[in-house]
């Protein structure tokens, strides 16, 4: 017998990567009946971007080579906020509650308000394995190009560094704090293996059940005993029977982070940690509302009680689209060579969960995605992160600062082009109350 795991078998993703590069090479991208920005504005937006261009990518190297886990990146948001000065924009560090949190904007004129978002935290053990180094920098350059020309469209944009992506919602914190109360649409990109104009991600909610029961000797008296493992083990049972039934979109994974502390004593405690995963917030909801059952079905079946703890950070709800927002992004990437695909092409399971979503449903919001890897590598990999700091990451931070500051200036631009965005809002539901979709504590 081995004592190394068997090899995974890639035929299927094999076969993934040929049916996709076949759907990429078929596939038209998409196009904006809207006119957005006149020839100089955009030309002046892309002059400004041109000129920053070294001092981007400089930063994004920088930061990609000294990584900071979520709420911890000090380092991070203080050479965000020096190249922001270095360029003539004053950033406040240290905002809504949170201290690595930033903004930086223009004066605030009544006009319309866009805000361009920065993440900047990283995974621990593999760095900038999601490529926030390139979601800060295209941040600030897309900013950069939009204040060079938002006073005189007649509108304002801000950049606004949200911490912990990663896990923390420091989206959902500083939304709570009010820090969005007067933006009207929200704009940020993602680094991943393809350009994509809109990609689905998950929303999200995470669960511990910690399972009480009575201890006793497992040799001498197991009789008068209550496994706690038994229940958990029973609860994680019952989650995989429950895979069977869920929609392709959704995903439920878990670890046990208490099992008991040796084997002659029945445990009293056990606990299992999972993250929750689907496509829509009302079906987020229901697959919630199925994980307590089953939890509290196998507290029955063993004679333990459980504890239920939702969202001890904030949950995520999934990216609603704006299909106005990124046309014109993919107007902006067309003019840099790149085809940003419609959805539908790159495989929709192919994805996760960002804060994003929170903010999507308070507000219009693009999130596209940016090439910077092979098509096969993953997010949250060891690969992922050598591309985000590779020269393809380097020219994804100047192409993609060019189209979110050029996006913005759309928006500024052009009324008619707000008017569908926000309509395509409205259409899709308008704003939710983000705080109460899920009560505090429970489903």
């Amino acid at each position: 017998m081995t004592s190394e795991p068997t090899t995974p078998d890639d035929s299927y993703l094999r076969a993934l990567t040929e049916s996709t590069a076949a759907a990429v090479a078929a596939a038209e991208p998409l196009t904006s009946p809207h006119a957005g920005a006149d020839a100089e504005t955009a030309q002046q937006v892309s002059a400004t971007v041109d000129e920053c261009a070294a001092a981007l990518v400089a930063l994004s190297r920088d930061l990609h080579a000294h990584p900071e886990e979520g709420f911890a990146e000090h380092r991070s948001v203080n050479a965000l906020a020096e190249l922001l000065r270095a360029h003539g924009q004053q950033a406040e560090v240290g905002i809504g509650g949170l201290d690595t949190a930033l903004v930086a904007g223009t004066p605030d004129n009544g006009g319309p308000h866009v805000g361009i978002l920065a993440e900047y935290d990283a995974l621990p053990g593999i760095g900038h394995g999601c490529g926030h180094n390139i979601i800060c920098t295209t941040a600030a350059g897309g900013f950069l190009g939009a204040a060079a020309v938002a006073e005189r469209l007649g509108g304002r944009v801000s950049l606004i560094g949200t911490p912990a992506e990663e896990g923390g919602g420091g989206k959902e914190t500083l939304a709570r704090a009010g820090v969005f109360d007067d933006v009207d649409v929200v704009l940020m990109l993602h680094p991943f293996s393809h350009d994509v104009a809109m990609h689905p991600f998950l929303g999200r909610r995470q669960l511990e059940m910690v399972f009480h029961g009575v201890g006793a000797h497992a040799a001498a008296q197991p009789f008068m005993g209550r496994n706690a493992l038994d229940a958990a083990v029973a609860a994680y049972q019952g989650v995989a029977a429950l895979r069977q039934q869920l929609p392709s979109s959704d995903r439920v994974h878990g670890v046990f982070t208490d099992g008991g502390a040796r084997p002659n004593v029945i445990p009293e405690r056990a606990a299992l940690l999972f993250y929750v995963r689907s496509a829509h917030p009302d079906t987020l909801r229901d697959l919630a509302e199925r994980m307590t059952r089953i939890a509290e079905g196998a507290a029955a079946m063993h004679g333990c009680g459980v504890e239920l703890t939702w969202d001890g950070l904030p949950a995520y709800l999934p990216i609603r689209f704006n299909t106005a927002l990124a046309a014109r992004w993919a107007e902006s990437q067309a003019a840099r060579g790149r085809t940003a695909l419609p959805p539908g092409i790159v495989p929709e399971f192919l994805t996760g969960s960002t804060d994003l979503g929170n903010l999507s449903y308070r507000m219009p919001a693009m999130h596209p995605m940016i090439k910077v890897s092979a098509d096969t590598v993953a997010l949250h990999t060891k690969e992922f992160a050598a591309a985000a700091g590779s020269a393809d990451g380097d020219l994804a931070v100047v192409d993609g600062a060019m189209g979110i500051g050029r996006t913005a200036a759309d928006y500024l631009a052009d009324a008619e082009l707000r008017v569908a965005v926000h309509a395509e809002f409205e259409a899709a539901g308008g704003a939710i109350d983000v705080p109460s979709f899920f009560s505090a504590g429970s489903q």
